[in-house]
């Protein structure tokens, strides 16, 4: 059985400093992303994910309700009317950009009002 950690050489011996490589399962990749960026975000329902703060821009993916995302900041663009709310307040993902009307929390996605880009 082999271990990740590396062993402790003995005397005399030259200690293996070659890097260690641990896949990483879908679960945790969606995790990695989270702590990729400075900001979480969470949308209520599957949204879709732009290059853009427009609906306009390329449609570059989409995030799946309460899956979480990672956001860098939010930047004004088109104006959102959805549900009862509506916003022009568009979050950057490390995807793309997500309209905030479908984003958990404040106005900004929950992000803070100080993390404009």
């Amino acid at each position: 059985m082999t271990s990740r950690f590396p062993t402790v050489p003995s005397a005399g011996q030259v200690p293996d400093t070659s890097p260690v490589a641990v896949a990483a399962s879908d679960a945790d990749r969606g995790g990695a992303r989270v702590m990729a960026a400075p900001y979480a975000v969470v949308p209520y329902e599957t949204v879709n994910v732009r290059s853009g703060p427009a609906r306009s821009y390329d449609k570059v993916g989409s995030v799946a309700a309460n899956q979480p995302r990672g956001a860098y900041c939010w930047a004004r663009g088109e104006t959102i009317s959805d549900h009862g709310y509506t916003n022009n307040v568009w979050v950057k993902l490390v995807e793309g950009y997500v309209s905030a009307v479908y984003l958990k929390g404040n106005e900004y996605g929950d992000l803070p009002a100080s993390a404009a880009c």
